[in-house]
């Protein structure tokens, strides 16, 4: 068997081309392995993203019950020591009498040691008179 040059290329462009389509149909099959993949991971991050907003608008209803408790609380809180305001005005005007008082007391302790003694002095000089008479 003699094969003439034209023959030998066309048989090794029809080997070549055989290999060239196994490879592209291995290349073809394996991209559709990717793709099925792909898909499969778009559908557990579509179901993942489902239940992330289920969980997070539960979470937020959650949230925001507790920080209306909250403003309740912190409104109760405020209206009671709003309440206490006039105890400390008080206990602010008791400690200012207590500071006038101590104030009233020194000068009247101060003028009460005045006189005792210049009557003491007095006293003293009635005494050796009443004495000095008697003699």
């Amino acid at each position: 068997m003699n094969l003439s040059g034209g023959e030998i290329a066309g048989i090794i462009a029809a080997l070549g081309f055989a290999i060239f389509s196994i490879s592209l149909a291995i290349t073809i099959y394996k991209a559709g392995n990717v793709v099925k993949e792909i898909n499969t991971t778009v559908e557990e991050v579509n179901e993942t993203i489902t239940i992330l907003t289920k969980n997070t608008d539960h979470l937020l209803v959650e949230v925001e019950g507790l920080l209306n408790k909250s403003n309740r609380t912190l409104d109760d809180v405020n209206g009671k020591l709003t309440m206490t305001d006039p105890l400390f005005k008080a206990v602010g005007d008791l400690g200012t009498s207590v500071s006038d008082l101590n104030a009233a007391t020194k000068n009247l302790t101060g003028q009460l040691s005045n006189k005792s003694q210049v009557g003491s002095s007095l006293g003293m000089s009635q005494k050796i008179t009443k004495k000095v008479a008697k003699l």
